[in-house]
């Protein structure tokens, strides 16, 4: 019997496997990315910028999660978007969200790689980086139960991990250090710093991904999002004001190991507490790495089921119940962005895809709420029409910012979508996906 059949996803996951899973897509943002911000916007300046992708995140997983309790299909923006606007709201929702979890994975590597070139200098990058595609994509084509088990347990590593990095580094912070030279570009700088606040907060969405595979959706998703989007925010707050209190931010903002550095700079590089973070650092960043291969696999999935992609990326392994061929392809995308692009390079493309995705699933909301007044909402979001107003306000504001200061980048991102389009059109699939 063939093993690539198109059969249900497994429903295994509960609440503290959504939670693992939301808090493990971000939480290595929390280890890297983020103090690329400083070098555009100086201390304050990338505070202010934070506190406003902050309430953008809050307001945003609030609305999020009505949709992903009303309609827990595997391809989460996508379906919302094609229930909402029809073929053309779901291809842009569709090539907006793989775009980010496609291209969220090569940057987690490229901090994996460097904080391994860290602790050993012989190890290349990209060496660990490769390495790092085959093991997780091996360990996610056994299944997502066993995917969501090993995401539970790195998560609540990294977590503690942060947690004790926070208690070493706050008896050495300075007030007087963490506003040296606070906003250098002004109003400008936080603007154009707004991509890598995103970063700190960028993925949680990809629990809607897994909601096809969710014990109690209507339930479970909502406990999920709502406690991961809170253990997120105090973390993101407390690394970036901590670790600005102990050394000057310009010694921070070009690297892809900024906590490890901070500590050597408080305890020496040579130190033991510094070796050991390095290492367990690992763990955040594996399970970022690890929670996007489930996401960016699952919106293939569902994209492909739904006539989007080529069928046979939507078929599912009988004996583990898992996409292997979006796996597989996923990971050869991500490869070859590795090869090509560079970190902060990588978060910004990210970043434009995560807040397209944004603003269609807020549209969404608003479409759906009049379209389909009856449908069943298990979890309604609060402060309806604000919470998801602001929300929508928000991420068009960073959108216009992130293009603004990355022109070029944005152009690649746009001319892709169009030429995606094109083809779909010309194919005549809009004709028949409505």
């Amino acid at each position: 019997m063939s093993t690539e059949q198109t059969v249900a996803l497994k429903k295994v996951l509960k609440p503290i496997h959504l939670w693992a899973i939301a808090v493990g897509l971000v939480i290595s943002g929390e280890y890297f990315g983020w103090n690329y911000g400083w070098g555009v916007s100086g201390t304050i300046g990338f505070l202010i910028a934070t506190l406003l992708v902050t309430i953008m995140y809050v307001t945003f997983i609030f609305s999020f999660t009505e949709l992903t309790t009303s309609i827990p299909q595997a391809g989460g923006p996508f379906s919302y978007a094609h229930r909402a606007f029809g073929w053309w709201g779901g291809l842009i929702a569709g090539y907006a969200t793989l775009i980010e979890f496609l291209i969220t994975p090569p940057a987690i590597a490229f901090a994996l790689g460097s904080y391994t070139h860290f602790l050993y200098p012989n190890i290349t990058v990209l060496e660990t980086a490769f390495a790092c595609y085959v093991i997780f994509i091996t360990i996610n084509m056994f299944g997502i139960k066993e995917s969501a088990l090993f995401s539970l347990v790195v998560t609540l590593l990294a977590v503690g991990e942060l947690l004790l990095y926070v208690g070493i580094v706050a008896p050495h912070f300075s007030y007087e250090t963490f506003v040296t030279d606070p906003m250098p570009f002004g109003w400008q700088g936080v603007f154009a710093a707004l991509p890598f606040a995103i970063w700190f907060y960028l993925a949680i969405e990809g629990v809607a991904m897994v909601a096809e595979e969710v014990e109690d959706p209507k339930r479970t998703i909502s406990l999920g999002y709502i406690y991961g989007i809170l253990t997120l925010v105090i973390l993101a707050l407390a690394v970036m004001i901590f670790t600005g209190g102990v050394a000057n931010w310009k010694l921070l903002s070009t690297i892809d190991y900024p906590l490890p550095a901070a500590l050597g700079i408080v305890l020496g590089r040579d130190s033991s507490w510094t070796q050991l973070f390095a290492s367990l650092g690992l763990f955040g960043l594996i399970a970022s790495f690890h929670g996007t291969i489930i996401g960016y696999s699952r919106q293939i999935f569902a994209l492909a089921r739904s006539g989007y992609l080529p069928s046979f990326l939507g078929q599912v392994n009988t004996k583990f119940q898992t996409p292997h061929w979006a796996l597989l392809t996923g990971g050869i995308i991500g490869c070859v962005a590795l090869s090509l692009g560079t970190t902060d390079q990588v978060i910004i493309i990210a970043a434009l895809g995560a807040v397209v995705m944004y603003i269609i699933s807020m549209a969404a909301l608003f479409a759906l709420r009049k379209k389909e007044p009856n449908l069943e909402r298990p979890f309604v979001v609060p402060a309806y029409p604000y919470f998801p107003a602001v929300a929508l306000i928000l991420s068009v504001i960073c959108l216009i910012a992130i293009v603004y200061y990355n022109i070029v980048l944005s152009l690649w991102f746009f001319g892709g979508l169009v030429i995606v389009t094109g083809i779909f059109i010309a194919s005549g699939k809009h004709k028949t996906l409505n």
